[in-house]
């Protein structure tokens, strides 16, 4: 069996029952690091949000919004970045979170003209005393997160804020969508495979 960070036995279930077990592979194989590149980097730093996916003990999910300066939000290590909890609600969902569960999945969107989404799943830990916490102005405690897989994702269903249509990716009655132009690209043509319904029609 092919090593895999990204894939469990629900995932190549699905994978298996739709035929794109080649394609998820590929896509690991050719997009997914344990590290963050320089793009990376400039990206995340250039931020002005993200969103925080946790799980409780229980695997009860969460999703919450973070948002601030550009920097905000800094890559520490080829392999760890920190950002600050600001003033909130005092529920501390994801921080609480965090404390039953370190597993968290970041995803930072770029809605401009040349729209970009990047996923980052580590394991996390929160302090109020560290020593960088002097660097984020403003913070109450500090999150720190260990790259475990960075991948990018096709951005075509993003919308640029305030645009009246919809992607024009977006499936509709009576309209073909088109196809992105990354399954077209030598890397993947070749193992790309549409997904088909099954008998039951899932």
């Amino acid at each position: 069996m092919t090593e895999t960070i990204m894939f469990h036995d629900g995932n190549r279930e699905r994978q298996d029952r739709f035929d794109s077990r080649r394609i998820a592979d590929r896509l690991e194989q050719k997009l997914t690091r344990r590290q963050l590149t320089p793009q990376d980097q400039a990206f995340i730093e250039g931020s002005m949000f993200f969103f925080l996916a946790t799980a409780d003990a229980e695997g009860q999910p969460d999703c919450s919004f973070k948002g601030g300066m550009p920097g905000f939000v800094r890559v520490i290590a080829p392999d760890e970045i920190a950002f600050p909890d600001y003033d909130g609600n005092g529920m501390f969902k994801s921080l609480g979170n965090i404390l039953a569960n370190p597993a968290v999945g970041l995803l930072f969107i770029d809605m401009g003209e040349k729209p970009r989404r990047l996923r980052v799943n580590g394991q996390a830990h929160v302090s109020r005393d560290d020593p960088l916490m002097q660097r984020f102005a403003g913070a109450q405690l500090l999150v720190r997160v260990k790259t475990r897989a960075i991948f990018p994702n096709c951005p075509r269903y993003i919308v640029t804020p305030g645009a009246p249509d919809p992607s024009r990716y977006a499936p509709r009655p009576d309209y073909q969508p088109p196809e992105p132009a990354w399954k077209g690209f030598d890397d993947f043509k070749d193992v790309i495979h549409p997904r088909q319904p099954t008998p039951n029609g899932e």
